[in-house]
């Protein structure tokens, strides 16, 4: 005799009273689903529903949190001053109309939001005896946007934020010209208009335009007259960072023969700043990877950073920036390179997400081979506004191997072994990063 799949509903798996409960909870749903008011529905199809406030776990800060249903195309985040962060959010679809701001915490005086050309703009302003230090990251789940606020002095502060204009919103919103005036500001207005020569840097090509690597350029930090860095027992920057370019260089030749290699410096010659990123431009380079040593007055200190162009978000990598720009002091008078203004940066910033999308992806790579594979301490990878890398018309990188004055990292550092790990895991990571642009091309061209 046959048995017959027992059905649950027939056979009595579920009692008639909850089949009933059952169909008027779907009935209760759809019903809701579909009587949706007029805003509910306009929220529903937004990128972005809400902004929300909380406090740290650590009790030194707070996180604005930008709920997002799907991931922002790109952001970027600036703090004029003290009491003002202002955040450009990216994505299609995304309206100020419909944002509302969840906010219980008296560290926050307003929330303002813009709609701008392509996304919004945001102006969070602190509340008063409040001093912070914003950054701007993709929460874990990937989509979500957080503001992240730690704690810092007043004097901190002004020194990060002393001669920085805020964003006129407005300025963003014609499409005909996307160059904010940072010169225009309430609080600190100059008596002339800023020097439009200050931007006259062409960074007309998009991210599309390299997904290519043909041609790269490695840059030995400093040289000739400048030292760079002076290890512990006495290392030079120059003589570490020439080493490694090199070998970088060899690897590249051997196993990627496809890819040009030129190098800013090839014996121990100093190269005025702006004069290297201006050799990438005339090798119409598709990369930049200027090689540094770090030095710092604690010899415990130790680990890589990577850099890639933009304001600094912390006074770590201000000091850093300030020690590999302060190389202009070494220079002729009449080559000298001209120091960055901070209105530079923000233009950078908000004009080259291309440039500074692909630097950060090779970044991500290159601190990956670092941690992972040279088993170096990772200090992670950040951004500041070297002379250096603005000059440079591409993607571009500034890459700290280590501290030279902690006395295990410098000895690692001199050693053969030492130079060929590092020049490994860079070589690795320019591989690894040009393998992703021939994905990326290969579905462009489909």
């Amino acid at each position: 005799m046959s048995s017959q799949p027992s059905n649950p509903i027939s056979s009595g798996f579920f009692p008639s009273g909850r089949i009933t409960l059952l169909l008027f909870v779907l009935m209760t749903c759809l019903a809701a689903s579909v009587a949706l008011s007029p805003r509910q529905a306009a929220v529903a199809s937004q990128p972005l529903d809400r902004v929300s406030t909380v406090e740290r776990s650590d009790g030194l800060g707070y996180v604005v949190r930008f709920h997002m249903t799907s991931q922002p195309d790109s952001f970027f985040i600036w703090q004029p001053n003290p009491k003002l962060i202002q955040l450009a959010l990216y994505k299609n679809g995304v309206s100020s109309e419909n944002v509302r701001t969840s906010n219980n915490n008296e560290a926050f005086d307003s929330f303002f939001y813009q709609d701008i050309e392509g996304g919004i703009g945001a102006d969070i302003y602190l509340g008063e005896e409040i001093y912070m230090i914003a950054d701007a990251y993709l929460d874990a789940n990937g989509r979500d946007l957080l503001v992240g606020l730690t704690e810092a002095s007043p004097y901190d502060l002004e020194v990060l934020t002393n001669g920085l204009f805020p964003i006129f919103w407005d300025d963003l919103i014609d499409d005909a010209d996307t160059t904010p005036d940072l010169a225009r500001n309430e609080w600190n207005r100059p008596e002339q208009p800023l020097d439009r020569d200050l931007f006259d840097v062409d960074r007309t090509q998009t991210a599309g335009a390299y997904l290519q690597l043909s041609r790269i350029v490695i840059d030995a930090g400093h040289g000739g007259r400048d030292p760079g860095a002076i290890g512990y027992r006495g290392t030079k920057e120059k003589d570490v960072a020439l080493a490694v370019a090199l070998k970088v260089g060899e690897y590249i030749e051997q196993y990627l023969p496809e890819i040009e290699v030129i190098y800013t410096r090839q014996d121990d010659t100093l190269i005025p700043l702006q004069e290297r990123g201006q050799i990438a431009n005339q090798a119409e380079a598709d990369l930049f990877v200027s090689i540094h040593a770090n030095a710092n007055r604690n010899r415990h200190a130790h680990g890589t950073e990577i850099y890639f162009l933009g304001m600094h978000r912390s006074r770590e990598a201000f000091e850093v920036m300030k020690k590999e720009n302060s190389a202009i002091r070494f220079e002729e008078e009449d080559e000298r390179s001209e120091e960055l203004a901070p209105e530079q940066l923000a233009v950078y910033e908000l004009s080259n997400i291309g440039f500074m999308t692909s630097s950060e992806m090779l970044a991500t790579k290159m601190d990956h081979q670092f941690a992972e594979r040279a088993r170096r301490r990772s200090r992670g990878v950040k951004q500041a506004g070297f002379i250096v890398l603005y000059h440079a018309s591409m993607p571009a990188l500034l890459v700290e191997l280590g501290y030279i004055t902690n006395p295990q990292e410098e000895q690692f550092l001199i050693s053969e072994y030492g130079q060929n790990i590092m020049a490994s895991a860079i070589f690795r990571s320019i591989r690894d990063y040009k393998e992703r642009l021939e994905r990326d091309r290969n579905r462009v061209n489909r």
